[in-house]
């Protein structure tokens, strides 16, 4: 495993309690998987989701990890690695009939973006 990580550098963001359900978010991450940084952004700035926005600024944050921390050109950088996990549920309730209390479950998920550089892929 440790020579795998070297082969390749990369930075990523790890969003947590981001409260979009994960089916959606899974919409909009799929679009951008393997895409360039550039590319990423203007595909999340204009798809019409709610979710585009809490990527795109985990695309931004990643970059500036990767320019920060690596050293790394960000026309250079493109989108590795993707994925959404469940989270946990923010828990509500809803008056219903007859005096009850009806549970709501509000779905949260966590996004890791990962970004790599071209120039170390070749």
């Amino acid at each position: 495993m440790g020579s795998r990580s070297k082969s390749r550098v990369g930075a990523q963001a790890l969003g947590k309690n981001v409260r979009v359900s994960v089916a959606k978010m899974r919409r909009v991450i799929d679009q951008i998987r393997n895409c360039s940084y550039e590319e990423a952004l203007v595909l999340l700035e204009f798809m019409p989701y709610r979710a585009c926005y809490p990527v795109s600024k985990l695309v931004l944050s990643a970059a500036a990890n990767a320019s920060t921390n690596l050293g790394l050109n960000k026309s250079d950088l493109f989108v590795s690695k993707a994925w959404v996990g469940n989270s946990t549920y923010l828990r509500r309730f809803r008056p219903r009939a007859q005096g009850r209390g009806y549970p709501i479950r509000k779905p949260t998920c966590e996004v890791t973006i990962q970004l790599s550089s071209k120039s170390v892929e070749k």
